[in-house]
């Protein structure tokens, strides 16, 4: 009878523990890593939500929360600032950034490779909902493309057009 309880307990213990570890591998990520050795190529898409604020007249800064979607199927995320130097005036709610990527010379893709400062011009209005474009080169080593030009919406009163900065760190 004790060999038997203790056979039980052993299989008890033995089963959730070999199940939970399964199902721990089997959630986790896998990191895509392209090498692309053309210019010019579709890498994927940036999708980015920027916190609401006020406008400073000469300038702002708001976080930014983004996912990058590969071409091949896999997603990273990103998260960092995007601040405007030049007119910016009103206040403005959450926002919705879409930027089609592309790299400008060979470059690899992947494990947080989208990481760094971009430069580029900005413009965008909203009474109630707005809209707005934004062009932006950078990265690691300058060898990315937020283009041709991204889509944003977003909810408020604010005029804003200038030169952009969006600096984008890995979330791992």
């Amino acid at each position: 009878m004790k060999n038997l309880i203790l056979a039980i307990a052993a299989v008890a213990f033995t089963i959730p523990t070999s199940g939970w570890s399964a199902t721990m591998h089997k959630t986790q990520p896998t990191q895509k890593v392209i090498i692309v050795k053309e210019p010019r190529q579709r890498l994927g898409t940036l999708s980015c939500e920027v916190a609401g604020g006020v406008g400073m007249v000469i300038g702002s800064n708001r976080a930014i929360n983004c996912r990058f979607r590969q071409q091949g199927g896999g997603v990273e995320h990103y998260a960092g600032s995007i601040g405007k130097l030049g007119l910016d005036i009103g206040v403005s709610g959450k926002s919705y950034l879409s930027w089609v990527v592309v790299n400008t010379k060979p470059t690899r893709v992947g494990e947080g490779d989208l990481a760094g400062t971009y430069v580029g011009a900005s413009a965008n209005a909203a009474i109630g909902v707005g809209l707005g474009a934004n062009a932006l080169v950078g990265g690691n080593a300058e060898n990315f493309a937020l283009q041709p030009v991204s889509g944003q919406t977003g909810t408020g009163l604010n005029v804003a057009a200038g030169v952009s900065r969006l600096q984008l760190s890995p979330v791992r």
